[in-house]
Order: C-alpha cells, then structure tokens, then sequence
C-alpha cells in the first residue's frame, strides 16, 4: 500500500530574520545616509520558500535548527502564522537563524544583503525521521547543514520523492554529492556559471543536465529562465513577466518555492516554471521579503490577464 503523504513541500536548511532599511538609493561608500522606513521580516532561503508554497496553498513543513534565541521565536512565530508546521524543527542552544540587513534602493528597485551566518546550523544530520521524508511530496533543500541534506536527499531520491534545491553556493564539501542526487536543481545564474564556469545560462543548464534528473532550471532575473528536461532536451527559454519591480528582495526564493508548490500539484514542467516565474514577479511589485508573496487566486489572475 502507498504511504499517504502527509506534506506537500518539506523544508530542511535556513530560515532568516531580515532588518530592511528602505534608501531613496544604494549610498557610495564613507557617506550619511538617511532612512525611509525599517521593517523587520522573517526571510531565509528555505524559509522564504515554504512561507511562498503555503501561501499558494501547498501544505509545509520546516524541519531545520533553530535555536531558543528571540530570533528562532519569531521565525517560529511567522511560520506559525503563515500555516508551516513546525512539530519536526530541530532545536539547539547553539543554533540561531541567518541575522540579515538588507538595503532596499528604491529608484532601481534592487538590494543588497549583509548576511550573519555564525549560528545557522541547517539541516540536522539525524532528523527529521526518514518516515516523515518519505511522506512527503517534494522534499526542499538549500546549502545549510550538508551531512543533514545529503542524508535527507539520499532517503528522498530512494523514496522517489523528488528533490527540488536553492544551491547559492557550489564550492564547499559534499556539494558535488549533494547536486548529484537533486533531480529538481533551481540555480541562480551566477550560481550556475560558478558551478560549470559557462558564462552563458543555457549551455550552463545544458551542462548540469543529466538523464539523472527531471529538469535543470537557472534563473536569471529581468531576462526570464532557461530550462532543459526530459521533455525539453535542447535548453528552452521562458520569458520574465514585464513588471515595475520596487523591491527584489526574496525573488529568487518565492520562484523557488511556488516552483515547489506546483510540482507538488503536478503541473508540467513549462506550467511550472511560468507558475513560479508570475509568483517571483508579483512579489516584485510588492515591499518586503515575505509579506510580497502573491497568493494562487492572485497568480491565476495575473496569468489569465497576460495569456489573454
């Protein structure tokens, strides 16, 4: 008998609290500049991502570390309020969220983030219990807690539970193992010609590929994705959506997320990555990290609007 699946989305590696200061523009450096506002939000790749995919509906799960620290309160409080079950989090005294500030320039609509990493722990090595990995529909990691990602991937891939990842960074121990068990790798563009050393998106995803996956996908902001699958051999662009973006700031992470959401509803691969690129858009024209994140009705809509 099929095990009933018990979540959608399954997220181990980061969460984040994000301090956002909004500037009329990104200051030179040695210079003063005034403040136009400051919001705090809970932010994270994984994090970020799952708070997206519950908000389109997928019903999510966090089981990374946190620790007791006011931070890992009002992570645990966003996901609480934001409908991600939280009963598989991993708690240690040691551990604590990413502690970000990121600088919204308002004029062009970009950021940049300082990030704190020290206390990040990630994926646990031991946990979650490899029965709750393989009830789940899709299994979501980033590069936070390798032994614990490579461990949760391996039970997923021989669970033929599918593996979607957000790999920032290609260099470090056991990512080569680790990118070999995703079947649903999602890179940035710099990520992806870091990994390969391609300085062109589709022959890097092209160069990713392999018979061992479902689909390749970089990502590359204004200038839409490019993809190649079992389907899609040859690598096939998907264009951005026109937007007036007014704050990028979890873009990447909501296309990752929602992309999750609709493999999970089991949308076809180009459904998909249309599905993710609308939800990445919208939350473009919005301010904040999470608070941007478009719901399904919202997204549908906007698809409807731009199909017709």
């Amino acid at each position: 008998m099929a095990r009933t699946k018990q979540f959608d989305v399954l997220g181990l590696g980061c969460a984040a609290v994000d301090d956002i200061l909004y500037v009329d523009r990104y200051p030179p450096a040695d210079t003063k500049m005034h403040v136009q506002r400051r919001e705090r939000h809970c932010g994270g790749l994984t994090a970020t991502a799952l708070v997206a995919a519950a908000r389109l509906g997928a019903k999510c799960a966090f089981a990374g570390t946190l620790g007791f620290d006011e931070g890992s309160e009002f992570v645990l409080e966003t996901f609480h309020r934001e409908g991600v079950n939280v009963d598989h989090v991993v708690r240690r005294r040691t551990a604590g969220p990413v502690r970000s500030v990121i600088i919204v320039d308002e004029k062009r609509g970009t950021r940049n983030i300082f990030a704190y990493v020290k206390d990040v722990r990630g994926a646990d090595a031991k946990f979650p219990a490899r029965e709750v990995i393989e009830s789940s529909c899709v299994l979501f990691i980033d590069y936070f807690g390798m032994d614990g990602n490579l461990r949760a991937a391996r039970i997923a891939r021989a669970a033929g539970v599918p593996i979607v990842s957000d790999l920032e960074r290609t260099r470090m121990r056991g990512m080569k193992q680790l990118i070999a068990l995703v079947n649903h790798p999602i890179f940035s563009r710099r990520a992806a010609e870091e990994l390969t050393g391609v300085n062109n998106p589709a022959r890097a995803a092209a160069r990713i590929w392999s018979e061992s996956r479902e689909v390749v996908i970089v990502t590359c902001g204004a200038d839409g994705a490019w993809f190649v699958s079992r389907e899609q051999h040859q690598p096939k662009h998907v264009r951005a959506f026109e937007i007036k973006a007014v704050d990028t700031t979890g873009c990447g992470d909501v296309f990752h997320g929602a992309y999750a959401a609709a493999l999970a509803r089991e949308m076809d691969v180009e459904e998909r990555i249309r599905f993710a690129a609308a939800a990445a858009a919208l939350k473009a024209v919005q301010h904040g990290g999470q608070r941007g994140i478009p719901t399904r009705k919202v997204i549908e809509k906007f698809l409807r609007k731009v199909s017709g």
